[in-house]
């Protein structure tokens, strides 16, 4: 019992001493770029995390999630817990391969008139002026829900306002998946970043962990700007 509790403490030493490493390489970095900026290290449980997330995640703009934290799924539940799902903050997801931005050219909105969806647009406003084209997506179903009114029209006005350059792409809801045809419409548009509601949260970790509906991290690396 003496030598495996002299194990765990070699191990917690080790570990402290790699994270303050860490904290420093990131301080040099963020220095050099002549960043306001302030480093804070969590060390706990697996439990604690999503609580100290969602603590910092309240007083920020924006959450960003990048490969190495999506590398532990069960750390980056934690994390997507405590500042998507508890903040009501926007996440950005960066997978592997993907380029993080918050100047993309090109950019896919996933938008079904859901409140989330919304969300997703309304704080992505600023980053959606910035860009040379916006294109918004739906199914053909979401559009019928719309009465008289041409689909996506309601959005795009509210994007046009907001000195947005878009356009509405209505996309059949038959065959495959919404998030297969999402996912290759991006690349045909050459998309930087997808926008998008995060509702249906079972489907949000299909998307970004697994499943049959995992697109983003392998099919298509492109950072993903969610809110809830």
């Amino acid at each position: 019992m003496l030598d495996r509790r002299c194990r765990e403490i070699d191990g917690l030493t080790t570990d402290m001493v790699r994270l303050e490493k860490r904290v420093r390489e990131i301080e040099t970095l963020l220095g050099a770029m002549h960043l306001r900026c302030e480093v804070n290290t969590h060390y706990g449980d697996q439990d604690s995390v999503g609580d100290a997330v969602r603590q910092r995640a309240l007083y920020a703009d924006l959450t960003i999630i990048g490969p190495l934290l999506l590398g532990d799924r069960d750390l980056a539940l934690s994390v997507i817990d405590g500042s998507l799902a508890e903040t009501g903050k926007p996440l950005l997801v960066v997978p592997k391969g993907a380029k993080a931005t918050l100047c993309p050219r090109h950019v896919l909105v996933g938008w079904d008139w859901r409140v989330e969806a919304f969300r997703a647009v309304r704080e992505a406003t600023r980053l959606l002026s910035r860009s040379k084209e916006v294109r918004v997506v739906m199914s053909d179903r979401e559009a019928a829900c719309n009465g008289n009114r041409d689909p996506g029209a309601d959005i795009a006005d509210y994007l046009a306002r907001h000195g947005v350059r878009v356009a509405v792409d209505r996309m059949p809801s038959v065959g495959p998946s919404l998030d297969a045809v999402l996912a290759r419409h991006a690349a045909d548009a050459s998309a930087d970043m997808i926008v998008m509601g995060a509702h249906g949260y079972r489907g949000l970790r299909q998307r970004i962990f697994g499943g049959a509906t995992r697109w983003i991290p392998e099919k298509l690396p492109l950072p993903l700007f969610l809110a809830r």
